[in-house]
C-alpha cells in the first residue's frame, strides 16, 4: 500500500480508505484504472441554435435531441460561457479548495455547504474521494452568504452561475420543444418550477489519491435534476456508461458537457436517458469542476411531454425524499423506477 500524508487542505479521505477496506476484510475492490475506452462526446455546436437560419436552428435541435436519447450525454461548441471566464472561474475555485480542511468544513463559508467523501459509506465501492460546496444560487448574492477573504469569489460565481444558466435553459427549451412542450393533451410546459432559486451550482475538486487504482472521485450515479452543464479541466476521468460499458469522456478545452437527469427522462416518458456516470481517481493530479443543476422547486410535479405516461405524476420534493430513503434502507438509488405507473419490484 503507498505511503500518504494528507496535507492540511485536504479533507481526512485516506482515513476514509482505511477504515472502509478493514471494513472489506482488508480486500480492495476491482481496479478502476483497468483499460477503457476513450471517446469524444457528441458535439453541438450551440450557435447554430441561438443564431442560425430555420434549417441550421432544426439540424441543432436534432442533434442535440439525437445524443440525449443515445447518450444521456453530449458537448457544447460555441455556447456563449468566454474561455476567460471558465479560466477566472478555476482559479478562483482554486483558491477556495487550497484553504484549511478545518476552515472549508467548520467555518459558515458559502453557507457551509462544504461535503467532502461519503460519510454514510460503509463500503470501499461507496466512497467518493472528493470535496464538494453545493451552493444555491440564490445564497450566492445572498448577503448572509460568507466568502470570508476571497472577496472576488462571489462575482465569478454570480457570473458563472448566470453564464451556465443560459446554456440550460437554452438547451432544455429546445430539447423538450422536440417532444412537444405545452401540446397536446397531458403535456405541461417545460421547464416547470424552474429558476435561480431552485437550481444549484456545486464546485467540485478531486484530490490526486495514492489509492487511485480502486478508489472512485464520485461513485456511479445518475443525476436528480432535470440537466447538468459540466464546466471541467483537462485531467479527465469522467465516465459514463454506454451500450453497458464505460466509456472515458476525452477533455475538450472550449466545451461544456450537458448530461440529461432522472427528471428529463421522467418527463420525456423515457425517450431521452438519464445514464449513470462515475469519476475515476487520479493518482497524480487534482481535477476540478464546476457543474450547474437545473433542479425545480421541492412543490413542483415534475409533469410530462404528453399522455400516455408510464410514469405516475410525482414532485421533486418527493422524488428526492424517496432517493434518500432508498439510500438508507438498500445502499443504492433506484430512482425513476420508483414511480412507473406499474413499480417492478425494488432490488434489495
Amino acid at each position: 500500500m503507498p505511503a500518504f500524508t494528507e496535507s492540511a487542505i485536504d479533507p481526512p479521505l485516506a482515513n476514509s480508505y482505511l477504515t472502509l477496506l478493514r471494513n472489506d476484510g482488508g480486500i480492495a475492490p476491482p481496479s478502476e484504472s483497468s483499460a477503457v475506452l476513450e471517446r469524444d462526446l457528441p458535439t453541438i455546436d450551440l450557435k447554430r441554435l441561438t443564431s442560425g437560419g430555420a434549417k441550421e436552428r432544426k439540424a441543432c435541435a436534432d442533434a442535440m435531441a439525437w445524443a440525449a436519447s443515445e447518450w444521456g450525454f453530449f458537448q457544447l461548441t460555441n455556447h456563449g460561457v468566454s474561455r476567460e471566464l471558465m479560466e477566472k472561474m478555476r482559479r478562483e475555485q482554486a483558491r477556495l479548495f487550497q484553504l484549511p480542511f478545518e476552515t472549508k468544513e467548520k467555518a459558515r463559508l458559502l453557507n457551509g455547504s462544504y461535503r467532502w467523501g461519503n460519510p454514510a459509506a460503509t463500503s470501499l465501492r461507496q466512497l467518493s474521494w472528493s470535496e464538494a460546496f453545493h451552493i444555491p444560487l440564490a445564497s450566492i448574492s445572498g448577503e448572509h452568504c460568507d466568502f470570508g477573504e476571497l472577496t472576488s469569489l462571489r462575482g465569478v460565481m454570480q457570473e458563472a452561475a448566470d453564464a451556465m444558466s443560459r446554456v440550460a435553459n437554452t438547451v432544455a427549451a429546445a430539447l423538450a420543444e422536440k417532444l412537444g412542450a405545452g401540446h397536446g393533451a397531458g403535456a405541461v410546459a417545460f421547464p416547470a418550477g424552474c429558476d435561480e432559486t431552485t437550481c444549484f451550482l456545486r464546485l467540485n475538486r478531486y484530490p490526486a489519491c495514492p489509492f487511485a487504482a480502486d478508489t472512485f472521485g464520485l461513485v456511479p450515479h445518475t443525476d436528480s435534476d432535470f440537466l447538468t452543464v459540466l464546466c471541467q479541466d483537462q485531467v479527465g476521468g469522467l465516465h459514463l456508461m454506454k451500450d453497458s460499458r464505460w466509456v472515458a469522456v476525452k477533455p475538450r478545452p472550449d466545451a461544456l458537457i450537458v448530461n440529461i437527469g432522472d427528471l428529463f427522462q421522467a418527463w420525456s416518458n423515457d425517450r431521452y436517458k438519464s445514464v449513470e456516470h462515475k469519476v475515476v481517481a487520479n493518482a497524480k493530479a487534482d481535477r476540478l469542476s464546476v457543474a450547474y443543476f437545473l433542479c425545480p422547486s421541492y412543490d413542483s410535479l415534475v409533469g410530462t411531454c404528453g399522455e400516455p405516461s408510464p410514469y405516475r405524476a410525482f414532485t421533486f420534493g418527493e422524488y428526492r425524499r424517496k432517493v434518500q430513503e432508498d439510500v438508507r434502507r438498500t445502499g443504492k438509488k433506484i430512482g425513476t423506477l420508483n414511480f412507473l405507473k406499474r413499480s417492478p419490484v425494488h432490488p434489495q
